[in-house]
C-alpha cells in the first residue's frame, strides 16, 4: 500500500545552499550600506553648491564594485536555491534586479544624483527585504 503521508511531507532546502545564500545576501547589504556611508561622505556642500570629495568617491565606486560581485554570486546561490535546491523563486528575481539596479547605478550617476539616489534607495529596500527573508524560517521551507 502507498503511504500518504511520506509523499506529502515536504523536506528542508538544504543547509549549505541557505547558508550560502544568507551569508551572500548579507554581505551584500552590507557592502550596499557601507557603499551609500561613503556617498554621503563624498557630497560636500558649498555656498555655491554640491561638491565631491574625488577620494570618498573613488572608494564609493570600487565598494559598488564589490558589491556587483557579491551579487553576481548571490544570483548564482539563489538560482542553485531555486532550481536544484527546490526553494522558492523570488530571491533569484530579486537577485537578478539588484544586480541589474546596480549596474543601472553606473549610468544614472552620469544623468544626476536626483537619478541616482533614488535607484540605490530602491536597491536598499529590495536588499533589506531580501536580507530579512533569508534569515527567517520561511526561507527553509521548499516549495
Amino acid at each position: 500500500m502507498h503511504d500518504v503521508t511520506s509523499a506529502t511531507s515536504v523536506s528542508p532546502v538544504s543547509s549549505g545552499l541557505l547558508y550560502t545564500l544568507r551569508v551572500l545576501v548579507l554581505a551584500h547589504a552590507v557592502s550596499l550600506l557601507v557603499a551609500a556611508m561613503f556617498a554621503g561622505q563624498a557630497l560636500v556642500f558649498t555656498d555655491t553648491g554640491i561638491a565631491a570629495d574625488l577620494g570618498v568617491a573613488e572608494t564609493h565606486v570600487m565598494i559598488g564594485m564589490v558589491s556587483h560581485l557579491i551579487g553576481l554570486l548571490q544570483i548564482v546561490a539563489a538560482v542553485l536555491y531555486w532550481r536544484p535546491g527546490r526553494g522558492a523563486g523570488w530571491p533569484a528575481l530579486a537577485s537578478l534586479a539588484l544586480f541589474v539596479l546596480g549596474i543601472a547605478q553606473h549610468f544614472l550617476l552620469a544623468i544626476g544624483l536626483g537619478a541616482h539616489v533614488p535607484n540605490g534607495v530602491l536597491m536598499f529596500g529590495l536588499l533589506a527585504l531580501t536580507t530579512v527573508w533569508a534569515w527567517s524560517p520561511a526561507a527553509s521551507r521548499r516549495r
